[in-house]
């Protein structure tokens, strides 16, 4: 009987709990090493319990607008921030219980420890109590994700001056934030914050939120921030950071002052790849301390694959899952080749309205020299939305011109992040423009927008006006 392939996974975020379950669906014997807790930044400090905090301020926003849809609110909605912290770590636990459940399933061992390479295919675990594990691979798969960049002008001590991570956990909530970083994480705890009546002000170097993002959704988020209160300095950075006994004082580089009660730093992430014995086993970085790998991601040292953020790629939970799916069908199989497909991943950004992107943008696809055809369709047009009373944002679909194919759908609106699959797998599989307008869509819906988008490519939507200069 042949030998079971041995897997080492170092690291049980999204990407190494997928790649060991993967591995040991494909016969592997599987050890997974975490040294917190399964799940990862992701389940325990990022996603999960962001989002479930951006839905208790959500309901708290559609209470305090009640009347508009005929419901008497008996006095002024309140919130309880233990209560929202309690049903937050609810929803993790829940979380970790299944990927727990899930590891037992298929027999994956779980070791508890800090993993690192003690050279080609060997692993060292150094678990809690001070023993030393050594285990031997076949494979090994590293998953070690990444955390908050530092910079050192802030003076860090997790509450005046904070991490995303000491942001959702605010036992009791500031009267006023500054957030240093109009990004992603940056632009959801600012809806957030400010949902629950903090003050918010944000500074950013580049000269619009969102910046890696369509220049149209950028500007409507832009819009949205001024509508409910948050203030945007954008083109300037902050040069110094001091800790007063009341208040938190930054200097920025031109010359004002903005004194607030707390500070979170929202710049980005670096790769969790120190520490871990790579020179040893002759896996190398980039520039950046990124782990390089090819396609298969497999890195320089053969039999040694890396996944999720520590590569630095797409730096995305579900990025990180489809990686680890490639790497454990590589690792178990060595004869097979799986490689990895980056060019449809959706995304969603859980602002207040949410927005959800795939593809490329206008300017990413003038860069490539590619001619497009620009459809739009917002939702102030569409009845569904008018029911909900979410009329706030659009669809735009890209395509490129001649072919009608599509490169690109960015929406803002509601439901976003979940109607935005239906142009992932449209782009999955080749569809032009045309396919989806020719699709019946039921109505009413917020999917028609997208169907109405599609048709706008070619000046065809029938719920908008006749196009200037059309026939």
């Amino acid at each position: 009987m042949e030998a079971r392939p041995r897997i080492v996974v170092i690291g049980a975020g999204p990407g190494g709990y997928v790649a060991a379950v993967r591995a040991a669906q494909l016969g592997a014997q599987v050890s997974l090493v975490e040294e917190q807790e399964v799940g990862g930044t992701c389940l325990n400090k990022g996603c999960i319990p962001s989002k479930a905090l951006i839905f208790n301020a959500e309901v708290l926003d559609l209470l305090k607008r009640a009347d508009e849809f005929g419901v008497r609110v008996v006095r002024e909605p309140d919130y309880d921030v233990t209560r929202m912290l309690e049903r937050k770590q609810r929803i993790v636990q829940t979380q970790v219980r299944g990927i727990h459940s899930l590891l037992k399933s298929w027999d994956v061992a779980l070791i508890k420890g800090r993993g690192r390479m003690s050279g080609p295919r060997a692993v060292e675990v150094a678990e809690a109590g001070g023993a030393v594990r050594r285990l031997e691979a076949d494979g090994v798969i590293l998953a070690t994700g990444s955390k908050p960049i530092k910079p050192p002008v802030f003076p860090f001590d997790g509450e005046r001056v904070m991490t995303s991570e000491e942001a959702l956990e605010p036992r009791v909530l500031p009267g006023s934030l500054l957030i240093v970083g109009a990004g992603v994480e940056g632009c959801e705890f600012a809806f957030l914050y400010r949902a629950l009546g903090v003050s918010v002000t944000m500074v950013e170097m580049k000269d619009r939120p969102l910046a890696t993002e369509d220049e149209e959704i950028s500007s409507l988020v832009r819009r949205e921030m001024t509508k409910r209160g948050i203030t945007l300095h954008l083109e300037v950075r902050v040069e110094k950071a001091v800790i007063e006994p009341a208040q938190a004082v930054v200097t920025l580089s031109d010359g004002r002052t903005i004194a607030v009660e707390r500070i979170l730093v929202s710049i980005g992430r670096r790769m969790n790849t120190e520490g871990l014995g790579l020179e040893e086993a002759g896996v190398v970085l980039g520039k950046r301390g990124e782990i390089v790998v090819d396609d298969r991601m497999e890195t320089r040292a053969s039999g040694v694959f890396a996944i999720g953020d520590a590569v630095g790629r797409i730096m995305l939970a579900h990025a990180a899952s489809a990686e680890g799916k490639v790497a454990a069908a590589n690792a178990v199989s060595r004869s097979d080749r799986h490689s990895m497909n980056y060019a449809v991943v959706p995304a969603g950004i859980f602002t207040m309205p949410e927005i959800g992107t795939v593809g490329l943008k206008e300017w990413e696809a003038a860069e490539l020299g590619l001619k497009v055809r620009v459809g739009r369709y917002p939702f102030r047009a569409l009845a569904r939305a008018h029911t909900m009373d979410e009329i706030v944002g659009l669809v735009k679909v890209i395509a490129e011109e001649g072919t009608d194919r599509i490169l690109g759908v960015h929406i803002m609106g509601p439901h976003a992040s979940d109607l935005i699959h239906e142009a992932a797998i449209a782009m999955r599989l080749g569809a032009k423009a045309s396919d989806i307008g020719e699709m019946i869509h039921a109505h009413p819906t917020l999917p028609e927008a997208m169907m109405e988008a599609a048709e706008d490519v070619h000046g065809s939507a029938i719920h908008l006006p006749r196009r200037k200069g059309s026939a």
